[in-house]
């Protein structure tokens, strides 16, 4: 195997016409120069240089392999370039999963961010409800996943979550229904009614189930509609009622319903960033995990969960520009 260091030293060589001259450039003497010379000949199998006056000149072989060493010195800077382009987060990217009702108060708003302070960091986004994308993250098909993830779930070897928001529920409500004038509706106030599921069951429907049951009743289900902009129709068509969470009414609601605050307890739900666990997070992860909670405070009014420690958080490497990949497989926007 050649010396890439010293075909650079032969390149110099040439270039100066002497040993001499490529050692006053190079900053060292010319018999460090001689000795990488006769090592790197020793390499080649053949003569590179030969004598001429006081000079030296390339043979034949000396000419190609100074001819590769201009191209591996032009890659060399050209890799150098890009190492200190990724380092400073300028380029890079992210592959990205996430579920329906976050994309436009979260996703949206963090890719505009990241575009504009780090244009050259391209994005690879796909919607993947109703699948887990945890096992995705884990195993390097994806960088960072939105995931909606209860409290006291087990932890996933390989997986860090970082909070980003605690997403209230509210109750979704007909014109004229009894409970429409109230600010605050307590939620046992609602254990009579029949109920639309705005969501299937999973980690979306769990915080609902959870604080009906510390309200001491279960809801009895009339319709499971699968996703919030359908449950709001079937609640205005008096059908039952429903809670949302706030993510899921960023876009607002229907002119036919009513949406109150709901105590006794306050149904929520937390929503996170599932990462690799293990190296320090890359800049440009970094940079949308800024902008993700930067998103999620203005989406609910600073509600945003605290930063979490992104110590040990690992990425994969990238390129530039944004680009948003389609959906795969099937999905629901009860997320």
């Amino acid at each position: 195997m050649l010396d890439m260091r010293r075909m650079q030293i032969l390149r110099a060589v040439v270039a100066g016409g002497s040993v001499t001259a490529a050692a006053r450039n190079l900053g060292c003497t010319p018999s460090a120069v001689s000795q990488q010379m006769a090592a790197l000949e020793k390499e080649a199998g053949i003569a590179l240089l030969e004598r001429t006056g006081r000079g030296v000149r390339p043979t034949e072989a000396g000419r190609t392999l100074t001819e590769y060493a201009a191209v591996i010195g032009r890659h060399a800077a050209e890799a150098e370039t890009a190492i200190a382009e990724l380092r400073a987060g300028r380029t890079g990217s992210v592959r990205v999963r996430y579920f329906a009702t976050a994309g436009a108060p979260l996703i949206a708003p963090a890719l505009a961010a990241l575009r504009r302070d780090q244009p050259r960091v391209r994005v690879e986004l796909k919607l993947v409800d109703p699948d887990d994308p945890v096992p995705e993250v884990k195993a390097r098909r994806a960088d960072l996943a939105l995931v909606v993830r209860g409290e006291d779930e087990p932890p996933v070897d390989g997986v860090r979550f970082v909070p980003l928001l605690r997403d209230r529920y509210r109750a979704v409500l007909p014109l004229g229904h009894r409970l429409a004038g109230r600010v605050v509706i307590g939620l046992a106030e609602l254990a009579d009614e029949p109920w639309i599921a705005g969501e299937t069951p999973g980690p979306c429907l769990d915080p609902v189930l959870d604080a009906c049951a510390a309200a001491g009743f279960t809801p009895d289900f009339a319709v499971e509609s699968g996703d919030y902009a359908t449950a709001q129709g079937l609640v205005a068509a008096g059908l039952g009622v429903t809670l949302v969470p706030d993510l899921g009414l960023a876009a607002g609601h229907r002119p036919d319903v009513v949406v109150r605050e709901v105590g006794g307890p306050e149904p929520t739900r937390s929503v996170q960033a599932a990462v690799r666990a293990g190296a320090p997070v890359r800049p440009a992860l970094r940079g949308l995990l800024d902008a993700l909670r930067a998103a999620a405070e203005a989406a609910l009014g600073g509600a945003a969960a605290p930063a979490g420690d992104l110590a040990g958080v690992e990425s994969a490497g990238g390129a530039a520009s944004s680009r948003v990949s389609p959906p795969e497989g099937p999905r629901s926007s009860a997320g």
